[in-house]
């Protein structure tokens, strides 16, 4: 795959993988998707998709909220990471890729975020839309200014950061809404650009397929020479 489309690995639960698809399309590459995949290393980056919460073992501590684990899909997306990770290939997390990301270079997560806060970031049916703030200098502050709007669902966030992450943009609240280890072609957001861009976009939040032609042209850039 060193010429022609850039293909992406994508994981997720299944049934429910169609919006990132739909998205990589979009933004012109090729997904090839699957529930607990075997890394496929032919493919040009990684796309680790949202879903359920991690075990909590994993980085350390007792469970204080965390919903049931998905542990066949932990062990799955673990071992996808690494394998991407240790070959130099481009990595985008998304909601719970992004928590995995950081717990898998050694970081861990906030289990529950408090009450008053996760009002804000999580409902029973579809997304909140919140306000976000950028790093300057950063690619979503080139892309869209200081301070702009996002869906959010989830109820937990990245709390200590793991090696080589930095945070590009948090929420009102202080936590973490994207991280990046740009030297690693690493690039994570707890929000849900798949659902802000090409059939999915909306009114109300950024218009998020920049994301992804950009996520694809670093594939492209970093593919492996023939």
């Amino acid at each position: 795959m060193t010429a022609g489309p850039v293909y992406l690995q994508i994981s997720g639960a299944a049934g429910r993988m169609d919006n990132y698809c739909a998205a990589v399309r979009g933004a012109g590459g090729e997904p090839l998707a699957g529930c607990c995949p075997a890394p496929d290393l032919r493919c040009d980056g990684l796309v680790l998709c949202g879903g359920g919460d991690m075990e909590s073992t994993l980085y350390g501590q007792e469970n204080r909220g965390s919903q049931p684990p998905d542990r066949e899909r932990d062990r799955a997306e673990l071992a996808l990471f690494r394998a991407f990770y240790g070959a130099g290939r481009p990595i985008l997390g998304i909601c719970r890729g992004m928590q995995l990301i950081n717990v898998a270079l050694g970081g861990d997560l906030i289990q529950d975020l408090p009450p008053a806060q996760r009002a804000l970031h999580t409902a029973p049916e579809g997304d909140l839309v919140h306000t976000v703030r950028a790093r300057p200098g950063g690619l979503l502050h080139d892309l869209y200014g200081p301070s702009f709007s996002v869906n959010s669902a989830h109820h937990q966030a990245v709390g200590q950061l793991g090696e080589g992450l930095r945070v590009t943009a948090w929420s009102a609240e202080g936590f973490p809404e994207a991280i990046a280890w740009d030297e690693r072609h690493i690039m994570a957001f707890q929000f849900h650009p798949e659902r802000m861009s090409f059939a999915n976009r909306r009114p109300d939040t950024i218009d998020a397929g920049a994301l992804f032609r950009i996520f694809l042209e670093v594939c492209r850039q970093n593919r492996p020479e023939a």
